[in-house]
């Protein structure tokens, strides 16, 4: 399943909402089909540059996302660099200045703790200037509040929010959950996701099978 002609905006007359993966061009954000994106501040098609920081090409970390998630206006994603090593003695990023303190540039990666990837699932709602750090993954499904600083894992169809995030609720039943990570309606086809709208819409999951 895919876009049709590669499409940037969703909505006509609407620059500010773009879908991500027409917009990305580092290798190491994978985003899904219709996974979109606002901004009503900045220009949503600068995601990579305002959204998703720390993330320099020689961690070979990734950013990715699923298919069919909402993310709201000035969420961040915040890589392994943003990590300034508890190891040393010092927070101080002796090893990024290494022209300064006659260092050698091949332990530059040391100023900092290795956290990971960032993997977000499909159908994940992330709210207004939420934060995610490195290494966390968010289940399908989920729900990160407004200004949330998520910290650590999310399960499947789990609403959070704080700082650092907490469970608030689940979204389902147990039993509706994992009928919806079996199904994975996100990659039907299309023209099946079209057929069934009005049952993904209305919550009516006897609809879905």
């Amino acid at each position: 399943m895919t876009i049709s002609e590669k499409k940037i905006y969703p909505r006509a007359n609407d620059r500010e909402t773009v879908y991500l993966k027409h917009v990305i061009t580092n290798p190491n954000i994978i985003v899904g089909d219709f996974t979109m994106y606002n901004d009503f501040v900045r220009d949503p098609r600068d995601f990579e540059k305002n959204n998703v920081l720390y993330h320099y090409p020689i961690n070979r970390d990734r950013l990715i996302m699923g298919k069919f998630c909402s993310i709201a206006c000035g969420a961040k994603f915040l890589f392994t660099s943003a990590n300034h090593t508890q190891k040393s003695l010092s927070t101080y990023p002796f090893p990024i200045f290494f022209e300064e303190w006659d260092l050698d540039v091949e332990d530059i990666t040391s100023a900092w703790d290795r956290k990971g990837d960032i993997v977000i699932g499909s159908d994940v709602w992330i709210g207004y200037e939420a934060v995610i750090l490195s290494g966390v993954t968010i289940g399908d499904g989920a729900i990160i509040g407004a200004r949330a600083v998520v910290t650590k894992d999310i399960p499947p169809y789990t609403i959070v929010g704080g700082v650092p995030a907490r469970q608030i609720r689940r979204r389902f039943s147990e039993e509706t959950i994992a009928a919806l990570l079996e199904l994975k309606w996100w990659n039907w086809p299309r023209e099946k996701i079209a057929r069934k709208i009005e049952a993904i819409k209305n919550g009516d999951m006897k609809a879905l099978v």
